[in-house]
């Protein structure tokens, strides 16, 4: 049977991509950012996932306004990097599991969860930063990708307890799947940012890890956060972490942290970075 063994929790900073593809890693700026990657890595390596489920949002790149699924799952073949006006970013192309996705997709539509499943889709820096951060920059992904948009662009979007069921539906599609596979999941975006008005550049040290703090030991209280409260306090953007709780309810209740990673500032935002696996 298949097997959740580990959850990804990370900011999908662009200029963390432009940072990787210029080879600027090791500048003064950028390394102690990559350096707190490095346990991520490792693990990773060890733990070895056939497949990551990356759970992010599109930034006006394969959906807009004229079409805005709240939840849309990649049941494609293969995504290639968008070109998101500075040309394709230069990594691999991201190989899908049409198989599991299809699975999931099933399992989650009789949970009474409401899909898009997207055939062709390119994928933006909310899923290629994260492969980046957690794998490098191998000649190919050393891994399949079930890509798992959630909109956080445009108003209105999910909650944070929806989020967190929806985990825990994806946790019972995984495990329903009869191949013996090893699963990851990702949940990307925020932490605190805001890009525009009069509060551009806000970052929210405190609050931020006192979210963490709870997302780790107690996801349900972090679900019935407020959009409300998550804008006033981590800004506009910073609504993306929501799309963690899709991860965090994948999980069990009781789990371990095997690295916890905070830094600020990360271009224009804080960066959070968190590797979970259940307690065995």
């Amino acid at each position: 049977m298949a097997e959740i063994v580990a959850g990804v929790g990370t900011s999908h900073v662009p200029a963390i991509g432009a940072a990787v593809d210029h080879k600027k890693t090791q500048e003064p700026y950028w390394k102690p950012i990559f350096d707190g990657m490095v346990p991520v890595r490792v693990r990773l390596e060890q733990l070895k996932p056939d497949v990551c489920i990356v759970v992010y949002n599109d930034h006006a790149s394969r959906f807009d306004l004229g079409l805005i699924p709240t939840f849309a799952i990649g049941t494609g073949e293969q995504f290639l990097p968008h070109d998101e006006g500075y040309g394709p970013r230069p990594v691999p192309a991201v190989n899908g599991d049409p198989e599991l996705a299809w699975h999931i997709v099933q399992s989650l539509v009789l949970d009474e969860f409401d899909v898009t499943m997207v055939d062709s889709m390119t994928v933006d820096h909310g899923l290629t930063v994260p492969l980046s951060v957690a794998f490098g920059e191998p000649q190919e992904w050393p891994c399949r990708v079930i890509p798992l948009c959630v909109n956080v662009i445009q108003y209105p979007p999910p909650t944070g307890n929806r989020c967190l069921n929806l985990g825990k539906a994806l946790r019972k599609a995984v495990e329903s799947y009869p191949k013996d596979i090893r699963v990851a999941i990702f949940g990307t975006g925020g932490l605190s940012h805001q890009l525009q008005g009069e509060r551009a550049g806000l970052i929210n040290r405190e609050y931020d890890n006192r979210w963490l703090d709870g997302f780790i030991s107690h996801p349900g209280d972090v679900a019935r956060i407020s959009h409300a409260e998550l804008i006033r306090e981590v800004g506009s953007e910073g609504l993306e972490c929501v799309m963690w709780l899709v991860m965090r309810g994948a999980l069990h209740d009781d789990v371990q942290v095997t690295h916890r990673f905070y830094h600020v500032p990360a271009s224009n935002t804080a960066y959070g970075l968190l590797l979970l696996e259940n307690k065995k």
